[in-house]
């Protein structure tokens, strides 16, 4: 028999996981598709569909983040000021500036905000959730149409199969170790913040990743070899930070960003399908970067 999580009574691998996985493969085709119509359009209508999956995320986020009205402010300057100046420093190709301006200049004039705003009560933490959904949401997001700037020598106008690429083997990962928490289960590695998260699975889920990845070498400008190890990196980014965005989720109480909490909440789970991504893009772009000097 299948082992029981003590705190929820499910099981391991259960069905809820396997309806979970369903769920992340067609929530991943359906952007595949989506991305690859905008870009069909333009670089730039596909950096505005990932500004509009940031805005939706981040909304989710500070939906289950308790605010106050002093926080209203910082807020505003989130979503209407932060957000677009980001996506715009990605339309304009400004790599250097894109990769510092949140964790430094609106890490800093966020703090400023919440100051002026008077209100020291949970000034600390109330600050560093806003930051945590600015990075995550954000920041992170943004590194994927941040890889149709790159310039590779010799493959000019193909950088949107870079897009595909992470997307692809990152959401394969963690199919694939869904799958196999639910066919080979094991007993949690942390179970207070997982269920379903066993190093053996998480293994599975990286081995499943990385050979997509060398396979799929041929849509992009690596050889076998490195597109193995770059989807690696990607991989290993984008599971430990799906593990991290479930540890948010338990100190939230909820189990998921989305429909269980509909009701209370409004949010859509888009932040479920695509929190691996959040991390997995920048780690990916600065590897590429620094390996290739691109």
């Amino acid at each position: 028999m299948r082992e029981r999580d003590p705190a929820t009574g499910r099981r391991f691998g259960s069905s809820e996981d396997l309806r979970h996985a369903r769920a992340l493969l067609r929530t991943s085709w359906g952007m595949a598709l989506v991305f690859w119509f905008a870009w069909a359009l333009g670089d730039v209508m596909a950096t505005l569909l990932f500004a509009l999956v940031s805005f939706l995320a981040l909304r989710e986020f500070v939906t289950l983040s308790p605010t106050r009205r002093s926080d209203h402010r910082g807020l505003v300057l989130a979503f209407f000021v932060v957000l677009p100046l980001q996506y715009v420093l990605v339309a304009r190709g400004a790599s250097n500036l894109l990769t510092v301006f949140i964790p430094v200049y609106v890490f800093l004039g966020m703090a400023v905000a919440g100051a002026l705003a008077g209100d020291t009560q949970g000034f600390l933490e109330r600050n560093a959730k806003l930051q945590w959904g600015i990075m995550v949401c954000v920041y992170g997001l943004s590194h994927l149409p941040a890889l149709l700037i790159l310039h590779f020598p010799g493959w000019a106008g193909r950088n949107a199969f870079l897009v595909f690429f992470v997307a692809l083997v990152v959401q394969t990962c963690m199919l694939v170790q869904h799958l196999a928490a639910r066919y080979w289960p094991r007993p949690p590695a942390v179970p207070g913040v997982s269920t379903s998260f066993s190093w053996l699975n998480w293994g599975i889920g990286l081995a499943a990743g990385a050979l997509l990845g060398a396979l799929l070498s041929g849509i992009t400008p690596f050889a076998p070899g490195q597109a193995l190890a770059m989807a690696l990196v990607a991989c290993v980014a984008g599971s430990l930070g799906h593990l991290v965005m479930k540890a948010i989720k338990r100190d939230r109480g909820v189990t998921s960003w989305g429909q269980r909490t509909a009701s209370v909440t409004g949010a859509s789970g888009l932040l479920d399908r695509v929190d691996a991504l959040c991390f997995a893009a920048p780690v990916f772009l600065h590897s590429v970067r620094w390996y290739f000097g691109v």
